[in-house]
């Protein structure tokens, strides 16, 4: 064969997610003889498009989750473009966000089992180490930074694979991003001292995220309930994070530690690397011999949410098709 061509549609099967930005759509990716495949899409909606800041961050986004392969981050499939809009293709993950599950166990007054928060966590510690230490084709590093890590972006498949995604408001050394000392990026919650200070992050500042995540997830409780940052700094300048057990008794020491080490004010009291925390966290779950797995999770979910409980919702939308450009790729065979 001297060339390969191909074309890609997409038919849309519902809304997963809709917001202010934009909206993510259930579809189906088509191809020869039948061939159907289930996919996320994001899209922007059109009348943020002609603000070059969110289309470079969608870009930004697509590019640099594109060779980030690795089971806990959700990939990206393809960055396509439709009547002058881009879109993401992205993996499909069949299941919910840790703000579902951590609300679930809130609501019936219960905490979630303390091996399977830190086998959730330990994989996001995972993903993290990836992204941070990802590097180019050619060998540079990339100096990747999530930004953006907190329970809504941290996805739980049926099968107990923990995602991380969302990599909109990420930075890299390749990528033009808003300087840090003038535009907040992240969600109030989960922000670490020097992003609420407008001082440079790194990748200790993902860290700190991750383990107000963990606290959250022992105690059902998040460290900081603000709506304003400046509500946010006056606590951070004055507030001691008490340990998990305290709101949650039958949290471990080694657990109260992890949670203490990875929320230091200071980033040079935190782990140095996110491989550091999930290692610790591994410790923990293994170090006595057998620990929890994805089917170990996977079972967790059906016994506390029930066969169907865990299955995302998806609202109906118009049948529609993305049709990308046909590309071409030609290969010379080899005889």
């Amino acid at each position: 064969m001297d060339d390969i061509r191909y074309t890609t549609t997409y038919e849309i099967d519902g809304v997963i997610a809709s917001g202010g930005m934009g909206t993510v759509y259930l579809a189906k990716q088509t191809g020869a003889n039948g061939f159907k495949k289930t996919v996320a899409i994001k899209t922007i909606r059109k009348r943020y498009m002609a603000d070059k800041e969110n289309v470079s961050m969608l870009i930004g986004e697509a590019k640099l989750v594109a060779n980030l392969v690795h089971e806990n981050i959700l990939q990206v499939l393809q960055l396509g473009m439709r009547n002058g809009a881009f879109y993401i293709v992205m993996e499909y993950a069949h299941g919910r966000d840790l703000n579902y599950f951590i609300h679930h166990h809130k609501t019936e007054n219960t905490f979630t089992n303390i091996q399977i928060a830190a086998f959730i966590v330990s994989r996001v510690a995972r993903a993290l180490h990836c992204a941070h230490t990802a590097k180019s084709l050619k060998g540079r590093p990339l100096g990747l930074v999530h930004r953006d890590v907190n329970p809504g972006n941290i996805i739980i498949t049926q099968r107990g694979v923990v995602k991380l995604t969302d990599f909109g408001v990420a930075k890299a050394l390749t990528m033009k991003t808003p300087p840090e000392n003038e535009v907040l990026m992240g969600k109030l919650p989960y922000l670490s001292p020097e992003m609420a200070h407008f001082e440079a992050t790194t990748p200790a500042s993902d860290v700190y995220s991750l383990g107000l995540v963990l606290f959250e997830l022992l105690t059902n409780r998040r460290v900081f309930e603000v709506e304003s940052l400046e509500l946010l700094q006056e606590l951070m300048d004055s507030y001691a994070l008490a340990p998990p057990s305290v709101v949650q008794a039958d949290v471990p020491p080694e657990l109260d530690r992890i949670v203490l080490k990875a929320t230091a004010p200071d980033p040079n009291l935190r782990y140095k690397t996110a491989q550091e925390m999930g290692n610790d966290l591994e410790s923990f779950m293994y170090g006595n011999g057998l620990g929890p797995t994805n089917e170990a999770l996977s079972n967790y979910i059906d016994t506390q949410f029930g066969p169907e409980g865990f299955i995302p919702r998806v609202k109906k939308a118009k049948k529609d098709k993305i049709k990308p450009k046909i590309k071409e790729v030609k290969k010379k065979k080899k005889s």
